[in-house]
C-alpha cells in the first residue's frame, strides 16, 4: 500500500524531533572534524619544492623562511 507513495511528497522531521543521541553523535563528529584548522605550511619544504637544490645556502633558506612566515 505504501509502495505508491511518491518520496518527493513525504515530509521530513523538524530538527527538534531528531533523537538526542543522533544530535549528540553529530556534535561529537563536528567537534572532531567540523572546524579544520589551517596548518601553517612547512616553509623549508615549500622552498625545497619550488627551487632547485643548491640554489640557496642554508642561511638564505633561513632568511627566506622568516620572510615568508611574517
Amino acid at each position: 500500500m505504501n509502495a505508491d507513495i511518491n518520496p518527493m511528497y513525504t515530509r521530513t522531521f523538524h530538527p527538534s524531533r531528531v533523537e538526542g543521541e543522533a544530535i549528540h553523535a553529530l556534535a561529537l563528529w563536528l567537534r572532531e572534524n567540523g572546524s579544520r584548522r589551517i596548518r601553517q605550511p612547512d616553509m623549508r619544504s615549500l622552498v625545497s619544492e619550488r627551487y632547485p637544490a643548491g640554489l640557496f645556502t642554508e642561511d638564505e633558506v633561513h632568511a627566506l623562511c622568516e620572510l615568508m612566515s611574517s
